[in-house]
């Protein structure tokens, strides 16, 4: 089996959505994903990585996930990283479909039977027509396609949604109430009436449903030293299940320093990218619970060996996801397989939204748990429609 084409495919209604599908010469096809600048991405597949991969055996995943490596991005989480993400995810995918298996058997089988998920309170208009975004453009100006504007409610009513979460099974909550507060200071300091403003939700929720939901504080890597100090000790109260990305993933020092100040765990980092960058935040002893993203850090090859590194510093591991649906699935595989798991995020306005005008199988949980998925590789595929929608962008480069 060889590889004859790349193809890549992205939609302006979703503009931060990348799919790369790997084409061979008997028929099958291998589909991965990944977020954020897709046309600096899709140039790097087909101007770089297509001219490595085309001709090659599929099969040699790891050789090939070496390959791209490239002498500028081999670190970091830039194009060169994401694409390589993409395609990784995308070459386990096609493994799946050649031996007609699921891809966490190809990891070496469950370690569990089901991950329980919390979910990440964005709303459905947080990534759709969106081609930047920030602490001041959350989407929420646009109308609600559903029941599930999560991103209003924890801002505005945090107990009825968190009442909501529990009645489908879900007992973690994602919220990011302080981004507002930081952007003001540069993340310097925090005013006491913001600060007091930014901890109504923690307030509504445990008033409302006590110790039942754990609370993830996400802070997007948004706060210095000083300000992020008065942040976690006001925190303390409503006993967070972590701190998500406190500060800048540059600052290890100030990220142990901060650790011995709270008694919340430290969560790092999404933004961090390949086993070189995790290994020195676990060399730093700074971060208690580890959050890769499969769909920037170097696919799923590098995912299992950041996990293992965690695992020999005796740390868990929460993989990120807040994009499409094609890294969820990848995600679900890996938290499924891999022995030190602790959580899968999820997002319900997505998987209950936009994600099914794109895949024809979309990762969904069952009372606040993701079961294996069916079906070789990932177990989805792209709608075939999105070829032929008016916003389509598909390039494709062959032998």
């Amino acid at each position: 089996m060889r590889i004859t084409s790349i193809e890549t495919l992205w939609l302006n209604e979703f503009s931060n959505v990348l799919w790369v599908l790997i084409h061979t010469d008997e028929g099958i096809t291998g589909l991965g994903e990944t977020f954020s600048g897709s046309k600096a991405v899709e140039a790097f597949i087909h101007e770089t990585a297509a001219l490595k991969l085309i001709g090659q055996d599929p099969m040699r995943i790891e050789h090939l996930n070496r390959e791209l490596l490239t002498y500028v991005g081999f670190s970091g989480q830039g194009a060169e990283e994401r694409g390589r993400s993409a395609i990784d995810i995308a070459l386990w995918d096609l493994f799946g479909k050649v031996v007609n298996q699921p891809v966490y058997q190809l990891l070496g089988g469950l370690c569990r039977d089901k991950v329980r998920t919390y979910n990440t309170c964005a709303g459905y208009k947080y990534v759709r027509n969106r081609p930047t975004w920030g602490t001041d453009d959350w989407g929420l100006e646009q109308k609600s396609e559903g029941p599930y504007e999560d991103l209003d409610a924890f801002l505005n009513n945090a107990d009825e949604l968190a009442h909501s979460l529990l009645e489908q099974g879900i007992t973690g909550m994602k919220i990011w109430p302080f981004d507002t507060a930081a952007v003001k200071n540069n993340g310097y300091d925090i005013s006491s009436a913001d600060l007091n403003a930014a901890l109504v939700p923690f307030e509504k929720i445990r008033k409302a449903v006590g110790d039942k939901m754990d609370i993830h504080v996400e802070l997007h890597s948004l706060w210095r030293l000083p300000g992020i100090l008065k942040v976690v000790k006001a925190l303390e109260p409503f006993d967070p299940y972590w701190i998500e990305d406190p500060i800048r993933m540059d600052g290890f020092d100030d990220l142990r320093t901060l650790s011995e100040r709270t008694s919340a765990p430290i969560c790092a980092s999404e933004t961090l990218g390949t086993i070189r960058d995790f290994r020195s935040l676990m060399e730093a002893q700074c971060a208690h619970i580890v959050m890769p993203d499969v769909g920037w850090c170097g696919g799923i090859t590098e995912t299992k060996k950041i996990a293992a590194i965690a695992e020999a510093y005796q740390r868990p591991v929460a993989p990120h996801d807040c994009q499409g649906p094609v890294v969820l699935a990848a995600s679900v595989h890996m938290s499924l397989a891999l022995p030190n798991v602790l959580v899968q995020e999820s997002v319900r306005a997505f998987y209950d939204g936009w994600y099914g005008e794109l895949v024809d199988t979309v990762p969904r949980p069952t009372n606040g748990f993701f079961l294996p998925p069916e079906g070789p590789g990932l177990g989805l595929n792209l709608l075939p429609e999105l070829w032929t929608r008016d916003d389509a962008n598909r390039k494709v480069t062959d032998a």
